[in-house]
């Protein structure tokens, strides 16, 4: 039996992002094509899977576009705003120590979800580096505060 990362062509990564239409659709569309080269120092990487996603860097950090409001996330969740753009981080991954973490978007027409393996804690060269492209291609609709 051949393991699922055998079927993957070279330096390609398998991140599937759920099926969205309509604004949100255009906005992950237009996200994936403005992502950089480089987050975190690490080189994109090639996707297969379905949906609006990305990924750098082995072990990847995978970014999907266009999944559901995560449960916690709440009136009273805190965010971390990096260059104009709201993060939410689940509490319980708010640790301080490096560990993997998983970070969304608040606030945006489309929720972009980036998983950051352990290797690339702490987040903020990620958020930072990805921060451009949220802001200039999923609407803001509520700012986090």
């Amino acid at each position: 039996m051949l393991s699922a990362c055998s079927l993957l062509g070279p330096g390609s990564v398998r991140v599937d992002a759920p099926a969205v239409t309509g604004d949100a659709a255009r906005a992950c569309t237009a996200l994936v094509d403005a992502l950089p080269d480089h987050v975190d120092d690490q080189d994109r990487r090639k996707v297969e899977g379905a949906g609006h996603a990305a990924a750098w860097g082995d072990p990847a950090i995978e970014l999907r576009c266009g999944v559901r409001r995560p449960a916690a996330l709440d009136p009273f969740a805190t965010c971390q705003v990096v260059n104009g753009v709201g993060w939410f981080i689940p509490d319980e991954q708010q640790t301080g120590r490096p560990h993997s973490i998983t970070m969304t978007t608040v606030g945006r027409a489309a929720y972009v979800e980036v998983r950051l393996p352990r290797r690339y804690w702490p987040p903020a060269a990620a958020m930072a580096d990805l921060a451009h492209a949220v802001r200039s291609t999923v609407p803001d609709v509520k700012p986090c505060l």
